[in-house]
């Protein structure tokens, strides 16, 4: 592995390689170059170096959203830490370091921990490597293995339980709506959450697992009485409109039936149906307009 920093420099910005590009929020990369800008770097960017034809150039270990922000100032030297690696190191390094932030995104996920299974590492030894526990890069993986994007981001926003999301992964309809259920019922899906996670059942439904990864699922902001109580009302809304939206639909199919049971007593109109073929109705539709009579008598 790479060894411990040796020096720290100046380097050209532009003779400096991102070895494992990621993409990042904009919003989260403004912050980082407002705060470079008013009290500078704290913590200079790693990397390695390798000798080329025209002088040295640097491969990045880690440090990417530093190195963007001060090519976004118009810097053109960076300081940094320079390392001894081989490459395979650096890019294991550069996984684990993104893999083991304290607030990690699906897109990272997808991309550190598929990573590093495709170079061959095990389970227990990435989640050595990042501070992950085993089950959790298990249970990503399963889910990135089915094609569960979706989840994958839920769980990384913070709204869905992986424990639930692989109980999504592996239900039917039924099974899902269960799995919602008991997630209520132990009190790891309420409020918000809860919206947020039927909502995306039904997305999931629709449009199938996966979805781009660029703003797949942005983080709810912190949950507020206020938040909470404005979801409810939202929630309660939605089922007030079902509920008449409902109440339409049965009031104008139990007027079609009252219609059509008293016009099946109009000899006049049964001739004219049955010179036109139309005599035979659906059954359901007989069926209820024979409850009709039988009530009417």
């Amino acid at each position: 592995m790479a060894l411990p920093a040796q020096r720290v420099e100046m380097i050209p910005i532009d003779r400096i390689t991102i070895v494992n590009p990621r993409l990042r929020s904009k919003k989260l990369f403004k912050g980082i170059v407002d705060n470079i800008a008013a009290i500078g770097l704290k913590r200079p960017i790693t990397v390695t170096c390798r000798q080329g034809s025209d002088g040295p150039f640097y491969d990045l270990v880690c440090g990417q959203g530093r190195l963007e922000a001060f090519r976004e100032l118009g810097q053109a030297d960076v300081p940094a830490l320079i390392v001894t690696a081989d490459a395979e190191d650096c890019l294991v390094a550069s996984l684990v370091e993104n893999c083991a932030r304290r607030q990690h995104h699906a897109v990272d996920l997808l991309q550190d921990i598929v990573g590093m299974r495709e170079r061959g590492y095990t389970d227990n030894e990435i989640a050595g490597k990042t501070g992950l526990s085993a089950n959790y890069v298990y249970s990503v993986g399963k889910l990135l293995e089915q094609g569960e994007r979706r989840l994958v981001a839920a769980v990384e926003a913070g709204y869905l339980p992986i424990s639930v999301a692989l109980e999504i992964c592996e239900a039917d309809d039924h099974g899902i709506q269960a799995a919602l259920h008991k997630a209520y019922e132990d009190k790891l899906l309420r409020g918000r959450a809860l919206i947020a996670a039927r909502r995306l059942v039904e997305v999931r439904k629709r449009s199938g697992k996966s979805a781009a990864l660029n703003g797949l699922v942005e983080k709810t902001t912190a949950t507020t009485p206020e938040g909470l109580v404005k979801a409810f009302q939202e929630d309660t809304e939605r089922k007030r409109m079902m509920i008449r939206k409902t109440e339409a639909t049965r009031n104008r199919l139990v007027f079609i039936v009252e219609a059509l049971s008293q016009l099946s007593n109009d000899e006049t109109f049964v001739a004219l149906l049955e010179d036109e073929n139309l005599a035979e109705m659906p059954d359901r539709l007989a069926e209820r307009i024979h409850k009709v009579r039988i009530t009417v008598q």
